[in-house]
């Protein structure tokens, strides 16, 4: 059993990625209900959320079938990190993340997310600050560091255990590679083997597949696995994980009306979420994910992003279902 802080996951956890735009309540919904152990919200920015800006607010949102869940908090002031804790702790999450990992650069040039691995001392003390203004575990997720020269992450890896943190999840590239080329586990399976280290470890970067994940799991040694981008559109890729883990076999690949049915369940927690109107409109990204690779799909998606209430949905799903019944993906 793997545990942070007093939460208790199961002996090798499958965590999804904090990812913007795409890890709001509705996306956690279907990935809890296909096999996700422990999430993220999207990351919160702390200047955001001191004003009582609506959009930062909002991502406070969690909701009691997401749990254990984290709310993920980014910024560049000290002081406000801290406050900020002490805000999202009132929603009461189970855990606090720290974003030190955002590569993007409207968040790392104004100093937040990967910027803080090029201040070491900063990101210390932020975090710190942090621990301190909750009652609740606090984790971090980062990367390897912020270029080739300066993979500072065994340093991070120590200072941020010795200061109190629960957990760290690692991105497997530097800021500077941002999503390109591969990831390199090599530097976390050091982290996770180092003695002084006795936190989980959890690594991120390209697991994509149930295969990949047995072959990291057993190659690094790591706690547990953080999944980001394979999730979009294929939130059954935890389940298949743990089968492939527990049996050595694959799961056969969803059927077009289980592709359907959980697309179907996206749209209705996106509705119960924000509403018929923006629950409709927030939910037009998903449809291209969801169905990638039909053939003469073009319509249907166009159909998608323009029908203007659940029903309509409703409809156009239960067409694809029909039309594409024979084909699994």
């Amino acid at each position: 059993m793997v545990k942070i802080g007093n939460i208790e996951l199961s002996d090798f956890p499958l965590l999804l990625a904090p990812m913007e735009d795409v890890s709001d309540p509705p996306f956690r919904a279907v990935c809890k209900e296909n096999g996700a152990d422990l999430m993220y919200t999207e990351f919160v920015s702390s200047e955001g959320l001191i004003r009582d800006a609506a959009k930062s607010v909002q991502k406070l949102d969690i909701f009691e079938y997401e749990r254990p869940v984290g709310i993920q908090l980014f910024g560049s002031d000290v002081e406000t990190m801290g406050s900020c804790a002490e805000i999202a702790s009132r929603v009461n999450p189970d855990l606090i993340d720290i974003n030190y990992g955002c590569p993007v650069k409207n968040v790392a040039c104004r100093g937040a997310g990967a910027a803080l691995l090029q201040d070491i001392p900063k990101m210390v003390k932020m975090t710190e600050s942090v621990i301190k203004s909750t009652h609740l575990p606090v984790t971090v997720k980062t990367r390897l560091g912020w270029d080739d020269n300066t993979k500072n992450i065994q340093e991070v890896a120590e200072r941020l255990q010795d200061i109190g943190i629960k957990a760290l999840s690692i991105h497997g590239r530097t800021r500077v590679q941002m999503y390109k080329g591969s990831a390199d586990w090599s530097l976390i399976a050091k982290v996770k083997e180092n003695p002084r280290i006795t936190i989980p470890i959890f690594g991120n970067g390209d697991i994509d597949t149930p295969e990949k994940a047995l072959e990291y799991k057993n190659t690094y040694g790591v706690d547990g696995i953080m999944i980001g981008r394979a999730t979009i559109g294929n939130p059954w890729i935890f389940n298949e994980i743990k089968h492939y883990l527990k049996t050595g076999e694959k799961l056969p690949p969803p059927t077009m009306e289980q592709r359907v049915d959980v697309c179907r369940r996206h749209l209705e927690f996106s509705i119960r979420w924000k509403g018929p109107v923006a629950g409709v409109f927030e939910m037009r990204r998903h449809y291209t994910n969801y169905f990638k690779g039909l053939e003469h799909f073009k319509p249907y998606r166009m159909r998608l992003v323009e029908a203007p209430t659940f029903d309509e949905l409703d409809s156009i799903l239960k067409e694809i279902s029909n039309d594409y019944s024979e084909m699994v993906c």
